[in-house]
């Protein structure tokens, strides 16, 4: 490189946004040594109140902006300039700003001062906070496991087992008499806490511990529930609860002192329908720096109490010492709980965890693993040998010779019950398994398994079925085996006759319900060729997609190839061994002693980077732009989707230098004897699994694949020069990275994409003067937290209403509490506030002084004081510098962004221009965007170019374009695609430091989920409902005994009905403009005898083609679905008007009473197949109360006759009776009878109205 192009990166590096002509390496030594002198007691300052919040590591990042609106802050997009003075680059602590600089002195020095000060401010305001951290201790979060019985107690994990809440602190919240509770509810906790604690190297951790929390460090945990495969059971959602942690105590060792032990603690909560939680814990900005780190918390289903109150395994027998064994690890992603290996030679081990691996066990397993061959199914040898495993939700796999066996844990989260195997339970009994497959992804509310036959069954798939814990085989094709389907015409042109047909690998594409099979066929002349095979479940077809060539084709100097059936081809023969589909991509990849990719199954690419030589054993895939393969001699190779360039990453000169720097450090992740045991991605990071062997020891550990940093070493290694200028040796290096920054701006507030729900629940205050927490104020903490995702739980099942398979069985913290039909769950009214903490505190409000003048006069019962104002669901969260983990894109709905790059060296040419214009400037550096799924999302692309400042800004939106997707209800369903930005040539070569360490830049790989997104609901609006029907009909009676939950409408009035679109997740709520169809579907005269109609009922009580008096409304609207049956109503129509006809159920309703009849219709809307506003297919059921209802003209003549004899009965009674009248001794008491008797003829006259009709 160019000294020019050296030191103006060297400049990037200091200040990212500081652009200086030259500076040299005399000024950059003397302004970072005072920087660095300046800067170093400031780093550990004070965060803001959002970012303490939110947990965030960049505290100081905010300190570049201003607290008025700057002028740049009135630019649009298109004017980064402004926008760069009061906001700092990805990766960076400080913005520069340029001051306007004075006029006075000399005017030939002022190009060198500024210089100066520039160099001087470049190097002052470089991200310090980088260098604080670099020169600080590094540090990390501990986070075990402890029952609620043993807090402060344990100071071991305990495993996370039990599900059920615990009912013990209720007695302590029965004590709260002067706070804001409701004392007649009844409060759960959960049965665990989570203990945190952190260390740093070198120091003692408990004097670390007492430091950081005199210093104001408090952890902020959150908690992330992965939704569960099931949704017909359950409802999908994505949560989050952000809490606190509390101070506490030990007392697990005697001590003398005020504090000697102390951790921090946070309830553990259970979500009904999750049994993967993911706890992220994060500084409030006070006290040591501490990276963010994340932890798997799962719940273990497969182990059992045993008589003296231990836990030991189901599936087996613990065993102690590690082994050397090397599998790929298969699991569905991101749904199972527990991970299993299995590969011990030998031996019917297998390695089980449930924290990914940073604990595990060595499970001797407890099964009939007898083995008895047959003629069909030859068995050589036997062996105890798990070759292998698969793990689910809730259900383990596993293959011993050619017998399957599974086992289905105990979660009573999932199941509502106990649906536990007991023991190892053998399937596929009369068949010979030779291998089995996984599917990583879930569908339709079901995961999946296949298992490969040999022997009487050669040819076909055995596909698994697991929903909620039952398994179920099915053997596929129907019809006939694949090497029967594809013989004859679709065998290559000249191939003999069929000896040897086997399927080698199966591949399951959920979400086309379609099977690729890998087959290998052998011809009588000993030839063998494969085929990639397509059988669609769904139309029982089977289909030959691709033959693979026969040989490896000649690549020499190239980084892929496109194989066309015209190149020229090796020697070596292409042994293809399996295959792996990303789904988000479309992306199909075939590997063997080769690596073809295809985007569409009929067109591959073959990689010439990866050597013949070798041969892939697994290939493992980070589902966001990242694959990596391991070979059978345990070589690891990497590649970034969209790119064609394979890297070597071990053995390699990059893992040279990272081993011998790690040895320098005396790293305990690596030992001069090493076998790896597996290789996975875990948050899209490489992880290895390895098997070290040191002094007679060994031990297995969980390490880091650091892939950026091994990619720089190999890049410094092989892209360096040695030169001479002036007389010195000069080392250059070669940057092949297109730009030097990079960076996001103008990112969308994330919820509305990522459809993540956020609450908020610190502990309660302790009014210790010490500030620790005691047992009680944990427990209240725990009743509290329960509390609150039981009324998220509750409010979310309103909006779900009657409607089968919707998923509103969902509940939070009480799992062993069946979903009841209360009247709430078929009326989801519109609350008056949208949040689900309203009801909450909603009479409490008005009191909320005088807790807090009992709070700060240290008066609160039981020294504990609940801020009201604390609990609360977030609704603005704010964009940080990166994309989303995942977007959900609704109908029409558009994703945009902005992509900020400055170009490195001169990036512009003059180029002819067009229609007249002389020249126009074209940059090089270009930018790229691959759609997976072109036909169903288009990207709109805008460049605006900055020469000044060698820069370009890209806006980037991505829309759906309206038919990809049929009506579905939220969250179910969902077509995965994918976008992929890159620069071009930036894969590999171009990396940003940061705290964490380098990170890869120029590819920016977000998958989408197209459909109607998670979080979304119709709900009834009785608000505005009311206030229109009372504008319309000019009047508005309710009834007589009036229900504040259900609202009464009178017969006579058109009725006006509107629906609201609440969002759950943004907190929007908006009046719902679609189409709907509205059906009366139930109904009763009183809520005890309210029945369901039959479908028949339901047409002849709501359709207009009706010809047997049977409508129970009509309304004036002419628009009808396709087939006629059923009107289309919308907010502009005409109103319904209550009929109530002949033959109808609420024709001549009896009153019970002496007001006018009333009935409640059980009401159903739904937008299905008439609204194309959404993708959402909304549907509920709710109550409409309806009184004032009119009588037969029969009955009424008859009550009205009734009446009329009952008063001309009592009147002649009382005028035939004078004597009794005149007999009384006085007049008054005289008097006094006719008025009695008055009233008791209109009491009577009641009893007997109600009592003969």
């Amino acid at each position: 490189m160019e000294r020019g192009g050296e030191e103006g990166e060297r400049v990037a590096r200091l200040g990212e946004k500081v652009r200086i002509g030259v500076l040299t390496d005399r000024e950059n030594v003397q302004g970072e040594e005072k920087a660095r002198s300046q800067e170093r007691p400031r780093s550990e300052g004070k965060a803001s109140s959002e970012e303490r919040f939110r947990g965030k590591k960049s505290i100081f990042k905010e300190k570049g902006r201003g607290h008025k609106k700057g002028r740049g802050e009135e630019q649009n997009w298109e004017d980064p300039l402004a926008k760069d003075k009061g906001k700092g680059a990805v990766g960076s602590s400080y913005v520069a700003t340029c001051p306007k600089m004075s006029a006075a002195g000399p005017v030939w020095p002022r190009l060198q001062v500024l210089r100066a000060l520039w160099a001087l401010l470049a190097v002052l305001l470089a991200p310090w906070r980088l260098w604080a951290i670099e020169d600080s201790q590094k540090c990390s979060w501990q986070v075990v496991l402890n029952k609620f019985q043993t807090v402060g107690k344990n100071l071991k994990s305990d495993r996370f087992f039990y599900q059920e809440p615990l009912g013990t602190v209720d007695s302590v919240f029965s004590q709260l008499v002067d706070s804001p509770i409701d004392l007649d509810k009844e409060y759960l906790g959960f049965p665990y806490y989570l203990k945190i604690n952190y260390s740093c190297e070198g120091e003692s951790s408990e004097a670390l511990v007492r430091k950081g929390y005199l210093t104001g460090l408090k952890p902020v945990v959150l908690v992330t529930f992965q939704s569960p495969v099931n949704f017909h059971h359950w409802k999908i959602e994505k949560l989050q609860i952000q809490m606190e942690a509390a101070p506490f105590r030990s007392k697990a060792e005697p001590c003398n002192a005020e504090v000697c032990i102390m951790s921090w603690y946070t309830p553990m909560p259970i979500k009904n329908g999750s049994v993967v939680m993911y706890v992220d814990v994060s500084s409030n900005g006070l006290g040591p720096f501490i990276p963010n780190q994340r932890f798997q918390v799962n719940i273990n289903g497969f182990l059992q109490r045993t008589r003296d109150d231990t836990l030991q395994f189901t599936v087996g027998n613990e065993v102690r010492g590690p082994r050397e064994l090397a599998r790929p690890l298969w699991y569905t992603e991101e749904q199972a709980p527990v991970l299993i290996l299995g590969g011990i030679p030998e031996e019917k081990s297998i390695l089980l965890t449930d924290t990914s691996f940073r604990d595990f066990f060595l499970v001797e397993l407890s099964m009939d693993s007898c083995w008895v061959g047959s003629f069909y199914c030859p068995q050589a040898s036997f062996t105890a040998t798990i070759y292998d495993a698969i793990a689910t939700e809730s259900t383990l796999f596993i293959r011993q010779n050619q017998l399957v066996y599974y086992f289905t844990g105990t979660y009573i989260t999932l199941h509502e019950g106990n649906h536990g195997s007991g023991s190892w339970v053998r399937v596929l009994a009369n068949e010979c398994i030779k291998k089995l497959c996984p599917v990583h992804f879930h569908s339709n509310g079901s995961e999946y398994i296949m298992a490969l036959t040999t022997g009487k069954h050669e040819g076909y798939v055995h596909f698994g079925t697991i929903t909620d814990g039952r398994v179920s085989f099915e053997l596929l094709p129907r019809r006939w085996s694949v090497c029967e389907g594809i013989q004859g015409t679709q065998l290559p042109v000249g191939s003999a006759e069929v000896v040897i047909c086997s399927i080698t690998w199966a591949t399951f594409i959920a979400d086309d319900y379609n099977l690729l099979l890998l087959v290998e066929i052998e011809d009588s002349s000993t030839k063998k060729y494969f085929q990639v095979v397509s059988y669609d479940l769904v139309s029982d077809y089977l289909a030959v997609l691709y033959t693979i060539p026969e040989f490896i084709p000649d690549a020499r100097d190239l980084e892929f190839l496109m194989i066309l059936g015209t190149e020229s081809y090796t020697n070596h023969p292409m042994v293809p061994t399996g295959m792996s589909y990303n789904p988000y991509k479309n992306l199909l990849f075939i590997w063997g002693n080769f690596l073809l990719l295809s985007y569409n199954t009929e067109n591959y690419i073959y990689l010439a980077g990866f050597p013949k030589e070798q041969s892939i054993k697994y290939l493992v895939n980070s589902y966001h732009g990242d694959v990596a393969v391991v070979t059978e001699t345990e070589e690891i190779w990497y590649l970034v989707e969209g790119s064609y360039q394979v890297h070597k990453l071990l053995p390699s000169k990059g893992w040279e230098v990272h081993i011998s720097l790690q040895v320098m450090h005396q790293s305990s992740l690596h030992a001069p004897n090493e076998t790896m045991v597996t290789l996975f991605y875990e948050d899209s990071k490489l992880y290895q699994l390895v098997y070290l062997m040191k002094y007679k020891k060994s031990w297995l550990v969980k390490r880091l694949v650091p892939v950026e940093q091994l990619l720089i070493y190999q890049k410094l290694s092989s892209g360096h020069l040695l030169e001479r200028q002036g007389g010195h040796p000069t080392l250059s290096f070669t940057n092949l990275c297109p730009f030097t920054v990079m960076r996001l701006q103008d990112l969308p507030n994330p919820q509305t994409y990522t459809r993540q729900e956020l609450y908020r629940a610190p502990p309660p205050h302790v009014l210790e003067p010490s500030g620790f927490h005691h047992e009680d104020s944990l427990a209240v903490y725990q009743g509290l937290l329960h509390y609150l995702l039981w009324l998220h739980s509750k409010y979310d099942k309103a909006g779900t209403g009657d409607r089968k398979g919707s998923g509103n069985a969902a509940s939070l913290g009480t799992p062993l509490r069946p979903f009841s039909r209360c009247r709430w769950s078929l009326q989801p009214y519109a609350d008056p506030v949208h949040d689900s903490t309203w009801r909450w505190w909603k009479n409490k409000k008005q009191d909320q002084d005088y807790y807090f003048y009992l709070a700060s006069n240290r008066r609160s019962t039981g020294n504990i004081h609940i801020d009201m104002a604390s609990y609360e669901k977030i609704y603005d969260l704010k964009a940080r510098d990166e994309l989303p983990e995942r977007i959900f894109l609704d109908k029409g709905t558009s994703y945009s962004f902005s992509i900020f790059l400055t170009a490195r060296g001169h990036s512009y040419q003059a180029e002819p221009g067009r229609e007249g214009s002389t020249y126009q400037l074209r940059s090089q550096v270009d930018l790229g965007v691959v759609l997976a799924d072109p036909d169903c999302v288009k990207v709109v692309v805008k460049e605006k170019a900055f020469v000044n400042r060698n820069s370009l800004l890209f806006r980037v939106t991505l829309s759906d374009k309206r038919f990809c997707f049929d009506q579905g209800i939220s969250g179910h369903h969902l077509m995965k695609t994918s976008i992929l930005v890159k620069v071009v040539g930036s894969a590999g070569h171009c990396f940003q430091d940061t705290h964490q360490g380098p990170r890869m830049q120029g590819n920016l790989m977000v998958p989408v989920l197209i459909g109607c997104p998670p979080g979304k609901r119709l709900a009834f609006d009785t608000t505005y409902t009311l206030e229109y029907n009372r504008l319309k009909n000019k009047q508005y009676f309710d009834c007589v005994h009036v229900d504040p939950e259900i609202p009464c409408f009178l017969f006579r009035d058109i009725f006006y009905p509107f629906f609201l679109i609440q969002d759950l997740v943004t907190g929007d709520s908006g009046r719902f403009q679609g189409s709907y169809v509205l059906k009366v579907v139930g109904g009763g005269p009183t809520l005890d005898t309210i029945r369901e109609y039959s479908e028949e009922e339901i047409y002849r009580f709501n359709s207009p083609l009706d010809k047997t008096d049977s409508l129970i409304w009509a309304t004036k609207n002419a628009t009808t679905t396709e087939d006629s049956v059923f009107n289309i109503m919308s907010n502009q129509s005409l109103g319904i008007e209550w009929l109530c006809l002949e033959n109808s159920p609420c024709h001549d309703t009896v009153p019970h009473s002496f007001f006018a009849p009333e009935f409640f219709f059980k009401v159903l809307v739904s937008n299905r197949g008439v609204d194309e506003s959404t993708y959402c297919d909304y549907q509920f059921i709710f109550l409409l109360h309806i009184h004032g209802l009119p009588l037969s003209a029969k009955r009424a003549l008859f009550i009205f006759w009734k009446i009329d004899n009952i008063i001309i009965s009592e009147s002649y009674r009382t005028h035939t009776s004078p004597s009794k009248a005149f007999s009384s001794p006085s007049g008054t008491e005289s008097g006094s009878n006719p008025s009695v008797s008055s009233h008791g003829i209109s009491t009577v006259a009641k009893e007997k109205v109600a009592g003969c009709i």
